[in-house]
């Protein structure tokens, strides 16, 4: 997810497991393969281009990267130094952690694949190990990089709130209906606000994405690579169109999936957000009666299947359930539960033993487990860096900021386009209110003539980037570089579904330079 929406405001590991679907329509066409990497002469590789990376076995993931164990061998880490500041690049520097697998076809290796999993806020250096079977057959050609960006997990993580205080935040209500209530969700963004810039002020100004994707070239020099390959996802999407913005002419073969909007502002995507995770509930309702609706906890969905929702939830916010870890499913933190199984369809059978054991049994296990998935907390209750970066760097990007009297004026529209979602993602807009850096645009430019051909994947039944985000970035990026692929299908994120038609699709582009037909489709 991309705006700044409490609970729901990040890309959780949960939205990159998708159930695979099949099936396919249009036909490729083959166009000038890009011109394949090839090292950086020395002339070229000055000042920090010049680095020279040290690459060593990967120690286990931080708590900020999300924890776990130490990957596979085949894993290699490293440090790249990048400027704090690029209007003073031989100023400060931070340091950015990155991870790759190197290839195993190196005889007939292209270059390097490099991976943003979104958020903004996922660690690649924790992410990619974990999807590599996902990827195995671009580590044929492709050296497999990812890295934490700027302000997330280990690259000068942004630090909030602690992990006992992040439990209070998540927990507040985020659907206020009273000026107590409003005063609540007020007071507890100015604690976060306040936390952030106590322990990570100077950080702040820099996290911005267009400095990530300065850092994406950084990357590329230094990895020895003429042109960009690039594989984004989610927020990823939107630093890969800012990337071809800046560097039109060095963009190598590049793939954006489940597309960021480039042209709304905060609002206009959270409305869009409301709408999308609206359709998918929609779609599991329908799902989950099909198979039975006499057990379903939604029963024949539509309105009614709704309403039974709106109804669990309005009992929440007047007594939150009891699980057995002790903690308490309030009415916000069951709506982060709901929007995080709806990331993905293999999480739709969690959802309703969730609202069955909610509405039917008194329990908010389930439920606050699929939040807690989306929250980045480990069932020790320890939380990763993934909502304080989110906040940080959503902030900094966009120079809006929404008052209570906005939202207020708002809900009507939240509230027809979601009655699940649509009050909780309008107040999610206050998230900015107050941050101590100010933010640097109205929405990126992403126009990109000169450009090879990008490929822009589209998923129509994506809750978190609705697949009209896909077709409005490929007209943005310009004639002749946008280059849309749609699958029929649910969850957030194509490519990693196994579709194999899009598999085929995108693998034909990053490892044969074959173009396909714009406007192709997969089902």
């Amino acid at each position: 997810m991309h705006t700044v929406v409490r609970g729901a405001g990040a890309l959780g590991l949960v939205a990159l497991l998708l159930a695979p679907v099949s099936g396919c329509q249009g036909e490729d066409r083959s166009a000038a393969e890009p011109a394949p990497s090839s090292p950086v002469t020395a002339a070229s590789a000055t000042g920090l281009a010049a680095q020279q990376l040290t690459w060593k076995a990967c120690p286990a993931p931080s708590t900020a990267q999300g924890g776990g164990s130490a990957p596979a061998s085949d894993w290699e880490c490293a440090t790249l130094k990048a400027p704090l500041d690029y209007a003073e690049p031989d100023g400060k520097t931070l340091d950015l952690a990155l991870i790759r697998s190197r290839a195993k076809d190196e005889q007939h290796r292209i270059g390097s694949l490099i991976f943003n999993f979104g958020g903004p806020g996922a660690s690649g250096v924790a992410t990619l190990p974990a999807l590599a079977p996902v990827y195995a057959s671009l580590n044929t050609r492709y050296d497999l990089v990812s890295f934490d960006p700027r302000g997330v997990g280990d690259s000068a993580g942004v630090k909030c709130l602690d992990d006992r205080a992040m439990d209070v935040n998540a927990a507040v209500d985020s659907t206020p209906d009273t000026p107590a209530a409003v005063k609540g969700l007020d007071d507890s963004n100015a604690q976060f606000t306040a936390a952030c810039e106590r322990n990570s002020g100077p950080v702040l100004p820099y996290v911005d994405t267009e400095s990530a994707a300065r850092d994406l070239d950084l990357m590329r020099q230094v990895l020895g690579d003429q042109k960009l390959s690039y594989f984004g996802i989610s927020y990823g999407t939107q630093l890969g169109g800012v990337y071809a913005h800046l560097f039109p002419k060095e963009v190598g073969r590049v793939v954006l999936d489940s597309v960021v909007d480039p042209t709304k502002d905060p609002q206009q995507a959270a409305l869009g957000q409301a709408q999308g995770f609206q359709l998918a509930l929609d779609d599991f309702m329908k799902a989950c009666a099909t198979q039975d609706a006499a057990a379903c906890p939604t029963g024949s969905g539509g309105a009614d299947g709704t309403a039974r929702i709106t109804d669990l939830l309005q009992k929440l916010e007047q007594a939150p359930l009891p699980t057995s870890s002790g903690r308490q499913l309030t009415e916000s933190l069951a709506i982060t539960g709901i929007a995080g199984a709806l990331y993905s369809k293999q999480t739709w059978p969690a959802l309703a033993s969730g609202l069955t054991e909610a509405m039917q049994a008194g329990s908010g296990d389930t439920l606050l487990q699929l939040a807690d998935s989306l929250l980045g907390r480990d069932p020790d209750g320890h939380y990763n860096n993934l909502n304080a970066a989110n906040r940080a760097i959503s902030c900094v990007d966009a120079r809006q900021r929404y008052s209570d009297q906005d939202v207020e004026q708002q809900l009507p529209q939240f509230r027809d386009a979601s009655p699940v979602f649509g009050a909780f993602t309008a107040w999610g807009l206050t998230g900015c209110t107050g941050w101590p850096v100010p933010g640097k645009t109205d929405h990126p430019d992403v126009s990109a003539p000169g450009a090879a051909p990008i490929l822009v994947v589209g998923t129509t039944g994506d809750p978190a980037t609705p697949v009209e985000g896909a077709r409005t970035m490929a007209q943005q990026l310009g004639a002749g570089v946008g280059v849309t692929v749609t699958l029929n299908g649910e969850g957030h994120g194509g490519y990693n579904t196994g579709n194999p038609c899009l598999k085929r699709t995108v693998d034909a582009y990053l490892l044969d330079g074959t173009v396909p037909a714009d406007g192709t489709t997969c089902s």
